[in-house]
Parts: C-alpha cells; structure tokens; sequence
C-alpha cells in the first residue's frame, strides 16, 4: 500500500513574529527544531520506515526534514529539493506583519489575502529586497509576484504528477516536508476537496500526517501522529 507522510515545517522566526513569510529563507526557531524533532520521534514510534523525501527549496522545510529524519534515524534516505514545494508566495506583502496590514487594509482584507482560494495578495514590485529573480535557486524560471492558493496548486501538480506520485505507484514511502500552502495543494489534489474547503483546511506544524493510498492513489486512511495536536482531516 503506498504510504506518504506530509510534514509541515516546524515554527519559523517569521512564524512567531507573524510576518507574511513566503518564498523568504527564513530559519527554525528553537521550538520550531523541537517540533521537528518530535515529528521523527513520532514517525519512529509509528515503525514507519521511509524510503524518498522530498523537501521545498527554502531553509526551514529541508531543516525540518533533517531533524526529523536524524531523530527516526532514516538521515540516510534520498532528499529531492524542488522550488514548486515552496510556500506560496505572498507577494507585496513578504515581510510585513499581519497586524499592520489588518491595520492598514481591515482585518476582512487580510483574511481574504491569506484564506481566500483564488484571490492573490497585491504583486510584490521587481527589484526590491524580496525579489528573488537572481536567486540562484530559481535560475531558468521567472519567480511570481504574488501567488494565491489555486495558483500555489497549479505550480504544485505538475511536480505531484510527474515525480511524486509516480515514486508511490513505484511502492516508496514518502517524506514531503514542506509549507502550508504546498501541502494544503497536496491535500486538495488527494482528498478532492473542493475550491470552497480547502482554505479552512489547517494543517499544523510539525506533526506528520500520515495517508495510506490505494494504487489509485486515493487516500484509504489518514490520521495526525500526534493526536493532542491534529486538525480535522477532509473525508477520506
């Protein structure tokens, strides 16, 4: 039976002083590393034994994957990096704390630039701090300037179609250690949840989700490791 365990990276620096994060290579915080820690602890006590992670491109999704992977002792199993994991990116907001914004626009604004489905927060201008353009990490691609959640899914598809789903039909368990957005992309692509759904759907920090398929790749089970801290999971 395939079997992929989703893991949100654990607290960031920006996380805690609630910034519009995004595509911004922000480290873990010393909680954030604990949680990481405790999602490999989890995932030993589960006796699952991995065989391919995949991780975003951006520091605290691949930290998380290390921690998680060391304290399960699985430090060993192949990492692939790829950008179209990354966080979607918040475009002129990066940077900015949610509280002045709430302030500036209405909290109603803010709500809609972060929960909505398909509405982008404002374009993140060329040339300033944020643009990532001569970041090498994105060399031979053209970086948005500003992603919502359906556009975060559309660049999300395309790797989930040709590379990881293709990894679980071969029969390897999966690591994919990533960001809210990107894997909330994942859970709506697996669960079929619809445009309506899928921005109340939470998914927490550092707590592995483990979801068992069939061969059609179609979610059988799904459950948090650490139950004290799961979100309710979309109908399997």
């Amino acid at each position: 039976m395939p079997t992929l365990v989703l893991l949100r990276h654990g607290q960031s620096q920006w996380n805690l002083e609630h910034r519009f994060t995004g595509w911004v290579d922000v480290d873990l915080t010393p909680q954030g590393e604990a949680e990481a820690q405790r999602g490999g602890e989890l995932i030993a006590a589960a006796g699952l034994e991995l065989d391919l992670a995949f991780a975003s491109v951006l520091t605290r999704a691949i930290r998380t994957a290390d921690i998680s992977l060391t304290a399960c002792n699985q430090l060993w199993v192949p990492m692939e990096k790829d950008w179209r994991l990354n966080e979607r990116h918040y475009g002129g907001l990066t940077g900015l704390k949610h509280s002045e914004m709430a302030a500036k626009h209405g909290a109603e604004q803010v709500k809609i630039w972060r929960r909505s489905y398909d509405i982008p927060p404002p374009p993140l201008a060329p040339g300033g701090e944020y643009d990532f353009s001569r970041d090498r990490r994105y060399a031979g691609i053209e970086p948005p300037a500003a992603e919502s959640l359906k556009s975060t899914l559309q660049r999300v598809q395309p790797y989930w179609d040709t590379v990881i789903a293709p990894a679980l039909i071969a029969g390897q368990r999966l690591l994919v250690a990533a960001h809210g957005n990107s894997l909330r992309a994942i859970v709506k692509l697996l669960f079929d949840v619809s445009d309506q759904a899928i921005p109340g759907v939470e998914i927490p920090t550092g707590n592995p989700l483990l979801i068992e398929l069939d061969d059609a790749l179609r979610p059988v089970q799904s459950r948090y490791l650490d139950e004290a801290r799961a979100q309710p999971l979309p109908a399997a």
